[in-house]
């Protein structure tokens, strides 16, 4: 018997997932959870096989859960209506076995689960298209001065703590809007939180 927990905000779709994995003969679902804090518990108290999280929950993400679990027996699958690059590289990071979009049949989610168990991971196609054509265009030594321009950090105040002189600063953060294709540092921070690079 394959042991679920499930974690979703939504308290409708919360009783349906539940109602729909228990309708299959080799699944049962151990717990219900609405946050990613609640969910953590239930994961501990059950020992579930699998747990299946939201991304957007109160309290903790399902993002957050997942990479708390990282070392954890339990393996996460992460189901969510965002199709966002970011989060898709964050779930990869926390090593989750499966990534799968809230719109797919339902008789794919048990197919899923099933195949997760039997070691695989399982990535909705549509993610794995968008990691491949978003990958972040910065290198390290550019993310590091971006970061630094989101902190508040001046020119000057940048300059100082790599090492390097105003000018390079300014050289980079030309660079930096060059490739992020914006016209100015903003933008350039919005979008480079936007597609999760900040990470």
């Amino acid at each position: 018997m394959i042991r679920i927990v499930i974690a979703e905000d939504q308290r409708m779709l919360l009783g349906a997932l539940g109602s729909l994995l228990d309708l299959e003969e080799d699944m049962e679902v151990v717990g219900k959870a609405t946050n990613g804090e609640e969910a953590l518990t239930l994961v501990r108290k059950h020992k579930p096989d699998i747990c299946i999280f939201d991304i957007e929950m109160p309290l903790k993400t399902g993002l957050d859960a997942a990479e708390e679990l990282r070392d954890d027996p339990c393996k996460v699958i992460v189901l969510t209506t965002f199709a966002r690059s970011g989060y898709f590289e964050r779930a990869r990071k926390a090593e989750v076995s499966g990534y799968l979009l809230k719109d797919s049949p339902s008789e794919d989610l048990a197919n899923s689960i099933r195949t997760i168990m039997d070691g695989r991971r399982i990535y909705a196609p549509e993610l794995v298209d968008l990691a491949f054509d978003n990958q972040n265009p910065l290198t390290e030594r550019e993310g590091q001065v971006l970061k630094l321009i989101a902190d508040g950090k001046t020119t000057k105040e940048i300059a100082k703590q790599l090492y390097i002189t105003n000018g390079t600063v300014r050289n980079y953060v030309s660079v930096i809007l060059d490739k992020l294709e914006v016209s100015n540092r903003i933008e350039a921070i919005s979008k480079f939180k936007e597609k999760g690079w900040n990470k």
